[in-house]
């Protein structure tokens, strides 16, 4: 019965989608707020400054909610790899395990050496030690990122190998790290990470605001987080730009699909909305900037785009690329302008109510952007799995579709109770003004407690 309804390649990479979509919820929080944490704890160490202690002490307490979650679904995931796609470890296992490993020995175990020092350590070490500990702890989140994101990469953008046997062995791991399309995937990651933790912020310290704890570490902490978006927002319209030339010269066709570009064409125009036919190839109740896409991504005018029947057939998928696409870009527009917005009422100490409401609104929005650039990404590979080396058929597995079915419904469900959970607790969390306990001594700049 569930063979006629989807095949066993289609429901696993239904599978994977789930895992990975509630997965990247939660590095994308972990990865920035730990900087985040860090800024705090040096302001309150150079200014004894009580608010920003108590910023640092709630902060820490969703960080390690966060961290625990992030722990629990990425173990989930790396299962599937043995399980869903057996073909990918066969044919390029010998590329991603030591990639995967290195992010384990040097990233994981750096996290987990310094996080119990972090969490529970203030006044068990001296203050030097503890701050140690969490600028460790943020740069092993930064260094998980990268890993993953050189695995991705190479993915993407494969360099570095040659294939004997039918299986990638490395011939130049430098080229492997550093593949053409890693800096500025790296680069966008980050930046999502710091917007989505920005926004994060912003909206539980309105929240909070607007439910009458109007302290000077909510504000501390309010005014932080809209700074730094404020920064952050136009860095990644250009960065992403600038994401989109590599795309277009290693992955044509994913580019095709983020702008329904049916056939090659000289002077193609943006499409600022349009509902793609697959059937018919073409854009029905298309919205367009006439040379805008050309004019984008060549820089020239009349700039030739290849079009999507120039692929022979392995193209990705053009409408969630496409949909994906212009989420991502719209919520990015609309953090550039609540940041801007906010930064100017907050910087001067006021928050007024629909200000406040905004950011509440926008507390969520990273995680909307982020997960719409994942489908963009992964999607936009397709039919690949390592593009033009591995596709996805090859690598999945030949386990019945039903087997499939049952432990997708049952992540789909786990996923949404702990999805919920995690933002119950979070504003629960919100609500409850029990302030920090105070430091063991009066923080001096630069004097180890």
């Amino acid at each position: 019965m569930f063979d006629s309804i989807a095949d066993p390649v289609t429901l696993s990479r239904m599978q994977f989608a789930a895992n990975i979509t509630f997965h990247i919820l939660f590095p994308s929080i972990s990865i920035a707020l730990c900087w985040f944490l860090l800024f705090f704890k040096l302001r309150f160490n150079s200014t004894g400054d009580q608010k920003w202690h108590d910023a640092y002490y709630f902060w820490v307490k969703v960080f390690a909610l966060t961290f625990a979650m992030g722990v629990v679904s990425g173990i989930t995931m790396s299962f599937q790899f043995g399980t869903n796609w057996p073909g990918f470890m066969m044919k390029v296992g010998n590329i991603a395990g030591p990639l995967l490993a290195y992010e384990v020995m040097t990233a994981f175990f750096l996290e987990a050496t310094f996080l119990g020092i972090m969490l529970f350590g203030k006044n068990r070490v001296s203050d030097r030690i503890h701050t140690l500990s969490v600028y460790m702890v943020a740069i092993g989140t930064t260094l998980s990122a990268f890993w993953i994101l050189v695995l991705n990469s190479w993915m993407q953008v494969p360099v570095g190998f040659e294939m004997r046997n039918g299986q990638a062995f490395a011939t130049d791991w430098m080229a492997i790290l550093f593949s053409p399309s890693l800096p500025l995937r790296l680069a966008h990651m980050l930046i999502a990470s710091g917007l989505t933790v920005s926004f994060l912020i912003a909206g539980i310290s309105a929240y909070r605001w607007l439910s009458g704890i109007k302290t000077a570490a909510v504000m501390a902490a309010m005014r932080t987080a809209v700074v730094v978006a404020a920064v952050l927002a136009p860095t990644q319209i250009v960065v992403g730009d600038f994401h989109g030339l590599v795309a277009l010269e290693h992955q044509p066709a994913k580019i095709a699909a983020i702008e329904a570009v049916w056939h090659t064409e000289k002077g193609a125009p943006l499409v600022l909305f349009a509902v793609p036919n697959e059937k018919t190839q073409k854009n029905d109740f298309a919205i367009e900037i006439p040379h805008g896409a050309s004019l984008i991504l060549t820089h020239e005018w009349d700039g030739e785009l290849k079009g999507l029947s120039s692929f022979d057939g392995k193209t990705p998928p053009v409408r969630p690329v496409f949909y994906g696409f212009r989420i991502m870009v719209g919520i990015g527009v609309l953090m550039l302008l609540a940041s801007w917005i906010a930064v100017v009422k907050v910087r001067r100490g006021e928050v007024p109510n629909w200000v406040a409401k905004f950011l509440v609104a926008m507390t969520f929005s990273g995680w909307l952007a982020t997960v719409a650039g994942w489908i963009v990404t992964e999607v936009g590979r397709q039919p690949y799995l390592v593009y033009g080396v591995l596709t996805t058929a090859e690598a999945a597995t030949d386990t019945h579709s039903a087997m499939i079915v049952t432990t997708l419904l049952m992540y789909l469900t786990m996923y949404v109770l702990l999805a919920a959970a995690y933002i119950t607790v979070l504003f629960h969390m919100a609500r409850k003004n029990d302030g920090a306990p105070a430091p063991k001594t009066p923080a001096v700049a630069g004097v180890a407690q």
